[in-house]
């Protein structure tokens, strides 16, 4: 449903808004109704916190990221496109723009929003690597010790992995059996954050 159609749509409406589609909850909040903007945040609030988590690490910041998404959202409902994207996509590209910033700034520092009256970026945006690397530092802290250590030479250090096994003072066999695992583990925990992010060219 198209923003410019919205305020036909309120003549037109009867059913209360839990029965509406999300782009009618979005058309909707782009008008100010607060009630629809509510029951948005109902039906994502819970997913956009585990992404939090799962990017943050932290519950506390995650709550946080949670609030400024549907802050933004509110504010920026009028530059929802359907032709760009589903209702997810929209609130899930917002999440992870705020997610980048609270991985920037300074923990004192209030969220600056300078996206406000931008369109939101594009997958090719600075934010693409920023939101790569950050979800592959998450992935990597959850491997063993061991698995992280031949991760980190190899891709981080530029080492082969007959350097890698000198550096460790461990047999060469080692290190291919250690990099095997580290890197099917790597692979699945990066999944398990974010689908849509690449792990590593696996």
């Amino acid at each position: 449903m198209a923003i410019g159609d919205l305020r036909s749509w309120r003549r037109r409406r009867a059913a209360p808004v839990g029965e509406l589609a999300d782009e009618a909850l979005v058309a909707l909040i782009a008008g100010g109704e607060q009630s629809a903007l509510n029951e948005l945040s109902a039906r994502y609030r819970s997913r956009v916190e585990n992404l939090g988590v799962r990017l943050l690490g932290e519950r506390g910041l995650a709550e946080e990221l949670t609030q400024e998404t549907f802050t933004r959202l509110w504010r920026r409902a009028s530059a929802y496109d359907p032709e760009r994207g589903s209702v997810p996509t929209f609130v899930f590209t917002i999440a992870r723009r705020v997610a980048v910033d609270l991985w920037r700034r300074p923990s004192s520092r209030p969220i600056d929003d300078p996206t406000i009256a931008s369109p939101l970026p594009e997958p090719t945006d600075e934010i693409a690597p920023l939101l790569t690397g950050l979800t592959v530092r998450r992935a990597l802290a959850g491997l063993s010790g061991s698995h992280r250590e031949v991760i980190e030479l190899a891709y981080f250090r530029q080492l082969s992995q007959s350097e890698i096994a000198e550096r460790l003072q461990v047999p060469l066999g080692t290190v291919k059996t250690r990099t095997f695992h580290a890197l099917r583990s790597l692979k699945t925990a990066l999944a398990d954050l974010d689908p849509s992010t690449p792990a590593l060219g696996l």
